[in-house]
């Protein structure tokens, strides 16, 4: 879908591109076999999710996608990933959790199990893309960290 959507204008893309794009790809998702791990402080991995997948982000920011709240509970500056895992789920029962994820309302949906961590790793039987921020960066396998007070921000 992100490929899709970076194909729109790019003033699109900020305002409801993604959900442009849901509508023409929705019947081609289908769940696949992902393992999404967190390290504790001594390094040792931990077994999150293991589990068909039709989406798994990670975020430091509430918002995304021209509003979709993927991560309502998301500080930038608490150090921690928010994820939000949504397990196998049909074509109409993904598009009918669509517009719930703009009010933050998918966490309450049974198959979105969602929880924070400092480091991640995820890995898949075939590679697939990763994207950040809407950008492709790397295929899978792949560790994914956040690091407390990296960036300072000045508010006047």
């Amino acid at each position: 879908m992100s490929r899709r959507a970076n194909a729109l204008p790019r003033w699109l893309r900020g305002h409801g591109g993604y959900a442009l794009t849901l509508a023409p790809t929705i019947f081609r998702f289908a769940p696949f076999p992902m393992k999404i791990m967190t390290a504790d402080d001594a390094g040792l991995w931990t077994m999150r999710s293991d589990q068909p997948t039709i989406l798994a982000a990670f975020a430091n920011t509430a918002i995304y996608g021209g509003g979709m709240k993927i991560a309502p509970h998301a500080l930038m500056d608490d150090g921690q990933l928010d994820v939000c895992v949504v397990g196998g789920v049909g074509p109409f029962q993904l598009a009918c959790m669509f517009p719930t994820v703009y009010f933050g309302r998918h966490l309450r949906i049974r198959e979105v199990n969602y929880f924070q961590a400092a480091r991640i790793r995820v890995e898949t039987d075939r590679q697939l893309d990763m994207y950040a921020d809407g950008e492709y960066v790397c295929r899978t396998p792949v560790e994914v960290n956040v690091q407390r007070g990296a960036l300072k921000v000045l508010t006047l």
